[in-house]
């Protein structure tokens, strides 16, 4: 159903009492330092008239701009409960900790009521009773000798989870919510596997004997009380994918950070069997099949193993591989045998939970070697192999625009929000990921963003230097590193292509330079970023993770160095299929799948500069194609904040000085 269709029930918005403009001046006068910015209050208008008419918004609010609150506030002018949609715990944990509970304080006197909110995660996150009653470190099928991804673990290691399963089931006494998060000191995951429940496993409260205090389900019911649910794009996700029946009903959707969506969209359709998987599944289904059926899991899977053994990593192009379709064919005919000798789950069955869990794990298997199977234009499959040669067979979407299109927009309002939906200065690469086409109606805004970019921060691209070639940091580059990083005297974060790279640019800077080089992977990332913002002479390096996750305000980051244009690899299978995909169709595959995905990385990257109104920097990037390239170079650079532009080295050296002893 477009937006144009929807029904007048699906867009009424509360008509009495204070309006937008009236709320989002209160909940501002209520943060420190709060002021009126015209950007967060055109959003906040847009959000309410979206939420009116049942037009999709996509909005794109620059750093600074304040857009929870430009969503939060017109959300609490809608009839039932809004959900709003983020894709990193850091904005989850802002909005629960410290946003809505300041906006329900600062709109009470107004509303004459405090507006309540929930956080609703996925089934894994809370503690199960059933789970946890049925978990111990010597159980065969999970945990002793068995790791997540492979491997073996020795057997002195049971006496340890024994005691974090013991602590487990007595915070489960105590806690309220059973949430993960709020379990202080945590638990390792092989210690969390043990207590908790994936959603598919789980028989529903109706057939569990601890269906009444279900942690999973008291969170369901506070969210359809509530009139804001906080969630997370993968959970959005799958609840698409599973018909909508996860989260509150509800006529109002937000998505925050909306340039993730569609991968992690793509990310929930994804399936992988693995040899090891395999193994797993034989281990715990064992007591509910008999031994030949459990022979031919076991068979399955060494079948597997040797099918995946020759087959190089990389995408499947031309079929599956004659050992690998044989043992995939295999794995389905058992997984289909054992499912039949299982049977029904029942509520009367002596263990109704570890039936579920049994049936369901073959399900997937059984579903994942069909589609393998199939080898469907629709998907793509690719072998994967980490760095302890352990292999996959891994199947996902070729695209996810129609599924969004299907499911995404279906009898509610849709407002896309982030900071990078504008690539090339126009939403239309972003809306058409997200699914929006012709036939729905839908609208964008840019509010821009408070920051006077041009006088606040520069963007230099050392034109001069030579075209990159290598995975690797060229001699070329790490010279250019050098002198920015000294001109500066460290406060640089180092954005990085390729773990390589990275690695090169710690090892010159701690060779050239008398700085402190903090690299990612040497410590926990959030140590690292706690030394660097306290330590003004350090440089903080990393790869992709960096690039959206790093928040520091202040004098403590004023060089932002990206080694090259953030291109996917020629090895990434999703990519790599899309953009044969548009070439196979008579289109451009780098222009319409590599220059957009290179776009919001870039963006994303860049905007670690400027994250407050005093701030000030340089954003260098170390590769010239950002002003030598006539077909895109232009699309990049009109996609990042509107910096001051040069290409000269002399002049952002000085520049930096300045900065260096300001």
């Amino acid at each position: 159903m477009t937006a144009a269709t929807a029904s007048p029930s699906a867009r009424r918005t509360r008509r009495d009492g204070p309006g937008v403009t009236e709320l989002l001046a209160a909940a501002v006068g209520a943060v420190p330092g709060g002021i009126d910015r015209p950007g967060q209050r055109s959003m906040a208008e847009a959000v309410a008239r979206a939420a009116e008419s049942g037009e999709h918004l996509l909005v794109q609010a620059g750093t600074g701009t304040g857009k929870s609150l430009g969503y939060l506030v017109p959300a609490l002018l809608v009839d039932g409960p809004v959900v709003v949609s983020t894709a990193t715990l850091a904005l989850q944990s802002q909005l629960v900790d410290h946003d809505l509970p300041r906006l329900a304080e600062a709109v009470e006197p107004l509303l004459g009521r405090r507006p309540t909110f929930a956080v609703l995660k996925g089934r894994h996150h809370y503690v199960c009773m059933a789970r946890l009653d049925n978990s111990s470190a010597d159980e065969p099928g999970d945990t002793l000798f068995d790791s997540e991804g492979g491997g073996t673990r020795w057997l002195g290691e049971a006496g340890r989870l024994g005691k974090q399963i013991q602590r487990l089931r007595e915070w489960a006494m105590e806690t309220d919510t059973g949430d993960r998060d709020e379990l202080d000191p945590g638990v390792d995951d092989s210690a969390w596997r043990l207590a908790s429940m994936p959603a598919r496993e789980c028989v529903g409260a109706a057939r569990c004997p601890y269906g009444a205090e279900c942690f999973a389900e008291a969170a369901r019911q506070r969210a359809r009380e509530a009139d804001i649910v906080i969630t997370n794009h993968s959970l959005l996700a799958i609840d698409m994918l599973a018909g909508r029946n996860i989260l509150p009903p509800h006529k109002l959707l937000v998505i925050d950070e909306a340039h993730e969506l569609a991968d992690r969209v793509s990310s929930a359709a994804q399936a992988e069997l693995t040899p090891d998987a395999l193994d797993r599944a034989a281990r715990r289904t064992r007591t509910h099949i008999d031994d030949a059926s459990y022979e031919s899991l076991v068979e399955a899977g060494d079948a597997l193993t040797v099918g995946l053994a020759d087959v190089p990593a990389g995408r499947l192009t031309a079929g599956l591989p004659t050992p690998l379709a044989e043992a995939l064919t295999l794995l389905d005919r058992a997984t289909r045998r054992c499912l039949d000798g299982i049977g029904e789950v029942k509520a009367d069955d002596p263990d109704p939970v570890r039936k579920q869990q049994a049936k369901t794990v073959l399900t997937d298997l059984s579903n994942t070697a069909q589609r393998l199977l199939e080898f469907s234009p629709h998907d793509v499959a690719w072998v994967e192999k980490d760095e302890r040669g352990r292999r996959a067979a891994v199947v996902a979407p070729l695209s996810v625009a129609g599924t969004l299109a299907t499911h995404l927009y279906d009898e509610r309002t849709v407002v896309a929000a982030s900071a990078t939906l504008a690539l090339g200065g126009k939403f239309d690469t972003v809306a058409k990921s997200l699914g929006l086409d012709e036939e729905t109606e839908w609208t964008s805004l840019d509010v821009g963003s408070p920051f006077d970019y041009a006088r606040q921060g520069i963007l230099y691209v050392a034109a001069h230097l030579p075209r990159p070639t290598t995975s690797g940091l060229s001699e070329a580059a790490a010279e250019e590193m050098v002198g920015l990083v000294e001109a500066l005297g460290g406060r640089t974060l180092g954005l990085f292509s390729s773990r390589r790279a990275a690695e090169r640019a710690a090892e010159v800077l701690r060779d050239r330079t008398d700085l402190t080089v903090l690299l990612q992977g040497d410590e926990a990332l959030p140590l690292l970023v706690r030394r660097f913002r306290s330590d003004r002479n350090s440089c903080l390096l990393g790869v992709m993770s960096l690039w959206q996750g790093v928040d520091v305000p202040g004098d403590a980051c004023q060089l932002v160095i990206i080694d090259r244009l953030p291109f996917p690899r020629p090895d990434e299978p999703l990519a790599a299929a899309r953009s044969a995909a548009v070439d196979a169709a008579g289109g451009s595959g780098f222009a319409s799948v590599s220059v957009p995905i290179a776009a919001v990385r870039l963006a994303q990257g860049a905007g670690r500069l400027i994250r407050a109104a005093d701030d000030r920097g340089v954003v260098a990037v170390l590769d010239s194609r950002l002003e030598t390239a006539k077909g895109y170079g232009g699309f990049l650079r009109r996609t990042l904040p509107p910096f001051w532009y040069t290409t000269k080295p002399d002049v952002v050296r000085a520049a930096l000085k300045r900065l260096g002893s300001a």
